[in-house]
């Protein structure tokens, strides 16, 4: 009997949930979803394009790179009904696009804070990006200790046949703030610690909030007196090449009779004071 009704059910479900029809009209409500989706993925790598450019170049320029590292992602489907469901958005695409500005995510990763906004300048700069909202949770932390820049920009994608506008959120933040973070969201996610140790956690975290943005704060400063000790060097070195090349051509200029070995001794002379000099500075100092 079992087996009879099992090769009914079988039959049935061929026959009315694995039809042509009902396969046709899954596809058809799918398709749209799936398109939907791959604009955003399409988005992510627009944006995530221009940082590395802008990565590329700062290299290039500066011999460092601002950038750490780059993460992306594109929110779950089941991720943006919670947020429909939440913001109580109606439940259509185009309902969506334009009230979910975080379906796209970009993470920029950083060694230092004023990278973030040098970076942060650069990309809003460039004509085909346009700011939808920014929210700068470094100079203005929340409550948590949570830090990080964030923006909502536009950026288009160019199809077969249109070009779309695209919203992508961008997230700013350096290495720390970014470790900070991670703990942060596995602790809000964490359902079975007791809500007095959750409290104390989040002490915790609030401190170390603090502590990582100071130590942020430091390394900053480390790599700015680096660099300012660097020019200075370079500075001084520029200047004794003017002054060992000056030298040079004075006393070739007063000095026609001299002999090749003595204008080579005059040159190696040159360069001893030149040298001596350079040595007693960085004593004095």
């Amino acid at each position: 009997m079992d087996e009879i009704l099992n090769k009914v059910k079988e039959k049935w479900i061929k026959e009315n949930l694995l039809s042509d029809k009902v396969l046709d009209a899954i596809n058809a409500n799918i398709m749209p979803i799936e398109r939907f989706m791959a604009y955003y993925r399409c988005a992510i790598m627009e944006v995530e394009t221009k940082f590395k450019v802008l990565n590329e170049q700062f290299s290039l320029q500066y011999d460092r790179n601002p950038i750490e590292s780059i993460k992306t992602r594109v929110k779950s489907v089941e991720g943006i009904i919670k947020k429909i469901n939440k913001k109580n958005i109606p439940l259509s695409l185009e309902a969506i696009e334009e009230n979910v500005t975080d379906i796209a995510g970009v993470r920029v990763i950083c060694s230092f804070p004023e990278d973030i906004y040098y970076l942060a300048d650069c990309l809003l700069q460039q004509d085909d990006i346009t700011l939808i909202k920014k929210k700068d949770y470094i100079k203005n932390p929340k409550p948590s200790g949570y830090r990080s820049l964030h923006l909502i920009v536009e950026v288009p994608i160019f199809l077969e046949n249109q070009k779309r506008p695209m919203k992508v959120e961008v997230q700013l933040r350096t290495i720390a703030m970014d470790f900070w973070a991670s703990l942060e969201h596995k602790l809000q996610y964490k359902k079975n610690i007791p809500e007095s140790e959750v409290e104390y956690l989040s002490k915790e975290l609030e401190e170390c909030a603090r502590i990582s943005a100071s130590l942020d704060e430091r390394m900053e400063k480390i790599r700015n007196r680096m660099n300012n000790c660097a020019k200075e060097t370079n500075d001084i070195n520029n200047e004794e090449r003017k002054l060992f090349t000056a030298l040079i051509r004075e006393n070739a200029m007063n000095s026609d009779d001299l002999s090749f070995g003595e204008t080579q001794n005059l040159a190696q002379s040159s360069r001893n004071m030149l040298t001596y000099n350079k040595e007693n500075f960085f004593l004095e100092e």
